[in-house]
């Protein structure tokens, strides 16, 4: 057997499988790949051949990607990369698959367009290596993303409440604490403990998460109905508010910038940035130049070096700065190289990360 990773892939066309393969196979960390038209052809291969990670398509006949998702994790657990396509439907049956332990989730290929295939060679090998050397026992308190009962002491706040119209135009300072925080594999539910942790009045908070455009509308409206906290999707020109956490969309690069004492967001097009879109590096750096001391930022979980040289420049720039430590991390890659390279001035369990935070705001 060759060294390196083995990848099955589990998809009912056949385009997307050689697609997917051609993709893989330009990755040397990547040994072998073999592929499976649905979960029946796919279990007959694996009673001689156990892949280190599965490409798992969710829409598929005979039987679906969920069914045979909850058969793996029950009787032979295994990486798994949810491979779905961009629609409403299918980013809500994705978040499902990653309730019941999936690594993470990436978006068809669009395949025959060639600056698609050549970014997919990047997402789709990072996203393969970081599921290789992950640790889903790292989330022994995994749950759904379930709907709960509106919140009957904690009411949350309106952007009117937090932030009232302001008359002049000579307040130019704030000193208002804004939170940026940046994850990758294994930052879905990394995201959602540190959220429930937090008051209804925490800090502004603006999230990087790597996951793909359609995906995070989801994913924002599940938190939202679980948190204290106010949880939605970016759009151009929000306010950072307390009370308040937008998360960038997926494959739109977010900067944080300030006018007099008001934060808020613009998204932006353009080119991978650390191998993303969004990059946390970019969201970092803008944090740098625009909040300075005033910003606390936090790197979680996730593989890759995205956010590590950002984080510095947030240092530098007089802002604390907070890595989420390896025992908790589901892949460690992110923080490592932050801690790395000298831009992390504390290093935390992913359950202390809320309190420091609300101790650091006041």
């Amino acid at each position: 057997m060759k060294k390196g990773i083995q990848v099955l892939i589990v998809d009912d066309s056949a385009v997307v499988r050689q697609g997917l393969t051609a993709i893989l196979e330009t990755d040397s960390a990547i040994a072998e790949v073999r592929a499976a038209g649905d979960p029946y052809i796919a279990v007959e291969k694996m009673r001689s051949y156990i892949p280190d990670v599965i490409i798992l398509d969710i829409e598929m006949p005979r039987m679906d990607g969920i069914t045979f998702l909850r058969k793996i994790m029950r009787q032979h657990p295994l990486p798994v990369v949810i491979c779905s396509s961009l629609t409403e439907k299918g980013s809500e049956t994705a978040l499902q698959a990653i309730e019941l332990g999936a690594v993470e989730v990436i978006s068809k290929p669009k395949l025959g367009v060639k600056q698609f295939f050549e970014e997919a060679k990047i997402e789709f090998c990072d996203v393969v290596k970081a599921a290789a050397i992950s640790s889903r026992k790292k989330f022994p308190q995994r749950r759904a993303f379930k709907k709960t009962e509106p919140l009957k002491v904690q009411k949350k706040l309106t952007a009117d409440a937090v932030l009232p119209q302001v008359r002049t135009r000579s307040l130019k300072q704030t000193t208002e604490k804004v939170v940026v925080i940046g994850a990758s594999t294994g930052g879905t539910e990394a995201l959602r403990v540190f959220l429930e942790s937090l008051p209804y009045d925490a800090p502004g908070i603006v999230i990087v998460q790597h996951m793909p455009e359609k995906f995070t509308t989801a994913f924002a409206r599940r938190l939202n109905d679980l948190c204290a906290v106010n949880v939605k999707e970016a759009a151009e020109n929000d306010s950072v508010l307390r009370g308040h956490a937008l998360i960038a969309p997926g494959n739109k690069h977010m900067m944080l910038k300030r006018s007099g004492a008001r934060y808020y967001v613009t998204l932006k097009d353009g080119p991978l940035v650390s191998r993303h879109r969004p990059s946390v590096d970019v969201l970092f750096r803008s944090t740098a130049q625009y909040a300075g001391k005033n910003a606390i930022g936090v790197i979680m979980t996730g593989m890759g070096d995205d956010g590590a040289r950002g984080m510095l420049e947030m240092k530098t720039a007089e802002a604390y700065t907070i890595a989420q430590d390896e025992a908790t991390s589901v892949v460690f890659g992110m923080p490592h190289k932050a801690i790395e390279l000298g831009g992390v001035a504390q290093i935390l369990p992913l359950q202390e990360i809320a309190d420091r935070i609300l101790t650091l705001a006041g």
